[in-house]
């Protein structure tokens, strides 16, 4: 795991934010950063490569395919990690509430 992965993981891990985490994955023919499973929800940590136009166009693909499995993606930099982790993890939180919301609706 980056730097920035490790800090995310030391404040999700163990059910600590109210939801059950796994990292590093495999996701279809991806493996994914981190995995809630109760609400679909994969979160990816892009650090600078992810700056380059092919490995965009790669995360694009990898994102419609992973959102055409019906699940919720959220992307975090590696600086918004570092410099704003507790934004990080409450945005995290946040979607995480609206996610089963909208579970408790379709019911």
């Amino acid at each position: 795991m980056t730097y920035a992965e490790t800090l995310l993981w030391s404040r999700i891990r163990d059910n600590k934010i109210g939801y059950y985490f796994r990292r590093q994955h495999p996701l279809s023919n991806y493996v994914v950063d981190f995995y809630c499973h109760r609400l679909s929800l994969v979160i990816e940590v892009d650090g600078n490569v992810h700056a380059d136009n092919t490995v965009q166009l790669q995360d694009q693909s990898k994102q419609e395919s992973l959102e055409s499995y019906d699940l919720n993606v959220l992307r975090f930099t590696n600086e918004e990690v570092i410099k704003n982790l507790d934004g990080v993890v409450e945005s995290i939180r946040e979607e995480g509430k609206r996610i089963e919301e909208n579970l408790l609706g379709a019911k």
